[in-house]
């Protein structure tokens, strides 16, 4: 495998010094070059304001302004579309021959001279004009435009089009109000233009004073500045990538090298019996880092400590691990798990499967014949799991076993059963029974249960079907209880599948149950199947449908195929 280029953390630190402090410079100009592109903005802006408000003094009293606005204005508004659109020519200037463009002292002759000498006085602005805005075609009318070149003079009526938001801050604000635009124009580059109302007698706008800022010397000392700022940073950041390299190198690249050997020499020799890797270690650079050694001392030795506790504990799993696997033969070796049990007998063929959630459980099933003519089946489930109800299960089977063997019924099996664990019962434990005695010649089954399961049955040519019988408490819960028993008569080609709570209640990811329904459902695939290959179904089904997921209750099953007494057995 390919080993990684590993990167000095002297290194590292300069380049993050040096990204701090490019991030921090551009960051730094961005905010200066806004704050010096507004301030000088409003400077040009404050300026041509100034000679706007001066300049339409001069000119309402010293010409007729208004009148002659109005006049070009009313003129340019009784022209069509196809007029308008021939600006420029001498055709569409016929049109504006009585604007009194040509007398002298006339009022475009006053405002020409009043205009253009207060341009040229005025050096720091771009242009000086007389215009008005019209909202229907969203162009700005000239009234007058001072341009001593007069090839690129517009006379009174050439228009232009603008934008129509800029043009209605113009025509809506108050007089209180500083009305500019700020706009690219390709012909002229970025200008500020600043405006001024000439109103009439009725306070409506019939032209503008308006003053246009060139802002290309503000471009040109951005560009300047920029130049000269970023200059500063690169020297800045050299200077600042130094210093920290030296003070880093020195306060905690060194340091951490020192603890980085200590630990490679602590994983080499983590063996030996010199656990001081740490604790001699020559740092004191009162901060965190020293800290870090102290603590990476105390580790050391608690290292080794643990690993010594570790062993032992190791140990001790081991022997438990050994003592369960042992607990788990022993509770295996005393169910019945020889099939076929009984080879002999013809009468009925039965088969039985019990897994542990955990190593060990507190399910189980038993079966045994308690003479020639008398099958006991037990199908049982202790509460709790693990040890503690493997060994209750010992207990239970024997006592139960004992019971039956004494010739007693079920109902009996399970009063004195309970009894017996009822009298030192200190755990508080208990297990839930169904006991059930065939008659084998007779196929009479005679039953009892003490909280248990349903069981399910199957007639003869029939599906599995769950047989609701009366419970009673579980036996170990209650002293005194006397229990009840019920009678079933089997046939030839009857069946009996006997199971625990672990199969319904089987969970998948999603915490659904496996269920009474499923259940039935994977018994009655095969309902004539063997035994062993029914249970084998229902396994299969439960494993489909629970997948990946934890089990936390055994599995436990028995079936049991009546088939009778052949006849020519009867006869012999």
């Amino acid at each position: 495998m390919k080993q990684k280029k590993k990167h000095s953390l002297s290194a590292k630190t300069v380049h993050s010094t040096v990204f701090s402090c490019i991030v921090f410079g551009v960051v730094t100009l961005l905010f200066t070059l806004c704050f010096y592109a507004i301030t000088l903005t409003r400077q040009y802006i404050s300026l041509a304001d100034g000679i706007a408000r001066q300049t339409k003094l001069s000119v309402e009293h010293g010409t007729d302004t208004v009148s002659y606005a109005e006049q070009v204005m009313s003129i340019y508004r009784s022209l069509s579309k196809e007029q308008l659109a021939e600006v420029g020519t001498e055709t569409y200037r016929s049109y504006f021959a009585d604007a009194d463009t040509t007398r002298k002292n006339g009022t475009y002759d006053v405002l020409f001279h009043m205009l253009g000498g207060t341009l040229g006085y005025h050096k720091e602005i771009y242009d000086l004009y007389v215009a008005m805005y019209d909202k229907d075609t969203n162009a700005m009318v000239y009234i007058m435009d001072p341009d001593q070149n007069e090839s690129d003079r517009l006379l009174p009526g050439d228009w232009e089009p603008v934008d129509e938001k800029g043009m209605l801050r113009f025509l809506n604000s108050s007089d209180d109000e500083t009305r500019y635009d700020i706009g690219w124009t390709e012909k002229y580059g970025l200008l500020c233009t600043v405006g001024v109302p000439i109103r009439n007698e009725q306070d409506e706008p019939v032209a503008f004073i308006l003053v246009d800022v060139s802002l290309k010397n503000l471009l040109d000392g951005m560009e300047g500045f920029v130049w000269k700022f970023s200059l500063a940073i690169i020297l800045l950041t050299v200077l600042i990538a130094w210093r920290q390299s030296k003070r880093i190198q020195h306060r905690l690249v060194r340091p951490i090298n020192l603890i980085a050997e200590a630990s490679q020499r602590f994983a080499d020799q983590k063996r030996s019996e010199n656990t001081d890797h740490f604790a001699n270690l020559d740092i004191h650079t009162g901060d965190e880092l020293e800290e870090l050694v102290h603590t990476m001392a105390d580790m050391e030795h608690s290292l080794k400590a643990y690993g010594a506790d570790l062993m032992k504990i190791t140990a001790e799993k081991e022997r438990i691990s050994t003592e369960l696997s042992l607990a788990t033969k022993i509770q295996a070796s005393m169910l019945p798990h020889i099939f076929p049990p009984y080879p002999e007998r013809h009468e009925f063929d039965i088969f039985a499967v019990m897994e542990p959630a955990r190593e060990v459980g507190g399910d189980f099933y038993d079966f045994f014949l308690i003479d020639e003519d008398h099958l006991c089946l037990v199908m049982a489930d202790v509460s709790g799991k693990g040890i503690p109800a493997a060994l209750f299960m010992m207990i239970s089977k024997t006592i139960l076993q004992s019971c039956a063997m004494l010739g007693s019924t079920p109902a009996e099996i399970l009063t004195k059963t309970n009894e017996a664990l009822c009298s030192n019962n200190q755990v508080e434990m208990f297990v839930t029974v169904w006991v059930g005695i065939l008659e084998i010649p007779t196929g009479k089954l005679t039953c009892a249960n003490a909280g248990h399961e349903y069981p399910v049955l199957k007639r003869k040519d029939g599906t599995f079907e769950l047989y609701k019988d009366k419970h009673s408490f579980a036996v170990g819960g209650m002293e005194g209880i006397r229990y009840k028993e019920y009678t079933l008569q089997f046939t030839p080609g009857d069946r009996l599948f006997l199971y625990t709570d672990g199969v319904p209640e089987a969970t998948n990811a999603d915490n659904e149950m496996f269920g009474i329904e499923n259940m039935l459902a994977a018994l009655n695939q095969q309902p004539d199947a063997a035994p062993q290959e029914l249970l084998s179904n229902v396994r299969d089904a439960v494993q489909e449908f629970v997948k990946e997921a934890e089990q936390f209750d055994d599995l436990t099953m028995m079936s049991l195929e009546y088939n009778g007494i052949r006849p020519d057995a009867e006869t012999v």
